[in-house]
């Protein structure tokens, strides 16, 4: 008599499904213990597979590392209008429901003892999110539109990093009322980066992300 394909519930895992396990389970431990504290055993016990599986889909640690902080990180990015980033990225650091989303943050904040992977990420990310809160600064000056931007962005990381930290010394701004954070975020942002550039010179400034045929 066939066995029937199925062994029972829970048993079948499709190769989408581990890789995105495999991803959640990543995020969450860089983001808590960092890149190099982290192993491959610890990730794919968390995410219920053999680790055989997350060499196969990703190779190695740098890799997985690299897909899922960056994968999570662009989605923010490209998950609304560029003149929405800075209340989008306010609600990933900041709205206990969306804690999740803050993961990529602490993850390459926490990455930064691992070397090359690291480094790279955030030199990726980074340019990145610069570009796209330079592109809000209404300026013929690049250069300080990129100096503003990057200010902004090393906030922001502070932010993520406070109050993910635990202890007295952070306990205020990790409780303090998000609707208050995010108010005096938004005003000094605003101050900082001046009045929003016309729709017309963000989408010249922002290279578009569709492939070319």
């Amino acid at each position: 008599m066939a066995r029937s394909a199925s062994t029972g519930p829970g048993r079948v895992r499709d190769s989408a499904a581990t890789r995105r396990a495999l991803l959640d389970a990543a995020r969450e431990l860089f983001a808590a213990a960092g890149y190099v504290d982290t192993t491959v055993r610890a990730v794919a016990d968390r995410a219920g597979v053999n680790q055989a599986l997350l060499f196969r889909y990703f190779g190695n640690k740098e890799g997985l590392f690299a897909e899922a902080v960056r994968g999570q990180a662009m989605d923010l990015l490209a998950g609304g209008p560029r003149t929405d980033l800075l209340d989008r990225t306010l609600t990933a650091i900041l709205d206990p429901d969306a804690a999740r989303t803050a993961e990529p943050f602490l993850a390459v904040l926490r990455g930064a003892g691992s070397s090359v992977v690291g480094e790279e990420l955030r030199a990726e990310l980074g340019a990145a999110y610069t570009s796209a809160f330079a592109s809000l600064v209404d300026t013929d000056d690049r250069a300080d539109a990129v100096l503003r931007a990057e200010l902004l962005l090393a906030w922001l990381l502070g932010i993520t990093l406070l109050r993910s930290t635990p202890g007295p010394a952070t306990r205020a701004a990790a409780t303090r009322d998000a609707d208050a954070v995010r108010a005096h975020v938004l005003r000094t942002a605003n101050t900082l980066l001046g009045p929003p550039a016309p729709r017309s010179v963000i989408e010249d400034a922002v290279p578009s992300r569709t492939p070319r045929g």
